[in-house]
């Protein structure tokens, strides 16, 4: 193996191949064109062996699969551990991901493990060979592009998953169970529990269609207008982080630069006035719808449909409309 080739890292591993998985495998591939070799998946966590088959569609020469008994609860000092005895005897020289929650608080745990330079939440890579890259992010909220320039000859970045993607391929990767025996806990850390929302709606970074509230709603009353709207468009529900702080809607649907990032082809922005913050987590999204009665709300300028209209008056009009057409 030469120093050239390229690892995705996946884990903890999910049900499905979703947006963040299919992005992360669409970084790694536009990394492997760039270095003129193969990329290797790894994926991480107590569902990697049953989902190698699902990720073995994605054109990595090999599917990886580690799984241990302190990889049952995530944690990120386990997951680095995992993560880091991989790597530490192949000699990859690109290592990447998708940033995720999961992935903020291990990434950067596996570079200083390794010693390396880590770029996040990537945007574009302009520039990749043996010793040399150059990697576009967002800064300041958005709205700067900064390109980094990282002289290593190995690299951890992690992509925003709004910016790449992959399709399954016919050909089946071949897949590889990798044995860990060591310990990966941390001694005096323990899982205690965790807590999922769970809901019929489509997931929210995967979405088509996002529907999103701001503050303007004014709480329970404008979210029962948009949840119904989502209805009729098989829409997922996002909000801002003034909503979020108003306890109106839980942390989990927070769109922005402290939420989730989406990117759906379609996104209703009712009743949001645009801060810089929330149209970060937005801005890449295919066509952006707004409503709002204030005609010089900064969501305009990126809006390619605008509607200066009270919600209370133009949703149910909206929801009426999509009912009469079936």
């Amino acid at each position: 193996m030469t120093t050239k080739d390229v690892l995705i890292i996946i884990g903890p591993a999910p049900a499905s191949p979703g947006k963040i998985e299919r992005a992360a495998i669409g970084f790694g591939k536009q990394a492997a064109e760039l270095l003129s070799c193969e990329f290797d998946l790894l994926l991480l966590g107590p569902r990697a062996a049953a989902m190698a088959s699902q990720f073995a569609s994605f054109g990595a020469r090999k599917v990886h699969t580690l799984d241990h008994a302190d990889l049952a609860d995530y944690t990120a000092e386990a997951y680095t551990s995992a993560v880091a005895s991989f790597v530490e005897t192949r000699n990859y020289r690109f290592l990447g991901g998708s940033a995720s929650s999961a992935t903020r608080a291990y990434f950067p745990r596996v570079a200083a493990r390794l010693d390396i330079p880590m770029a996040s939440d990537v945007l574009k890579i302009d520039q990749l060979n043996d010793d040399q890259a150059q990697l576009m992010r967002a800064v300041f909220v958005g709205n700067l592009l900064a390109t980094l320039s990282i002289s290593s000859p190995q690299l951890l970045a992690t992509c925003r998953a709004s910016e790449f993607d992959a399709t399954a391929e016919a050909t089946k990767s071949p897949t590889e169970a990798v044995p860990c025996h060591t310990p990966l806990a941390l001694a005096g850390k323990r899982f205690l529990s965790l807590t999922e929302q769970t809901s019929d709606r489509p997931d929210l970074t995967d979405a088509e269609i996002v529907v999103s509230g701001g503050r303007g709603t004014r709480g329970a009353e404008g979210f029962q207008l948009l949840e119904q709207l989502a209805d009729q468009l098989g829409a997922a529900i996002g909000c801002t982080r003034a909503v979020v702080d108003s306890g109106w809607m839980p942390s989990g649907l927070q769109v922005g630069q402290t939420g989730k990032i989406v990117a759906p082809k379609l996104y209703f922005a009712v009743a949001i006035s645009g801060a810089i913050q929330h149209m970060a987590g937005m801005r890449s999204s295919k066509t952006v719808v707004a409503i709002n009665k204030d005609p010089e709300a900064p969501i305009f300028e990126i809006a390619d449909l605008g509607l200066v209209a009270d919600m209370f008056e133009a949703v149910p009009q909206l929801i009426e409309a999509l009912l009469a057409d079936g």
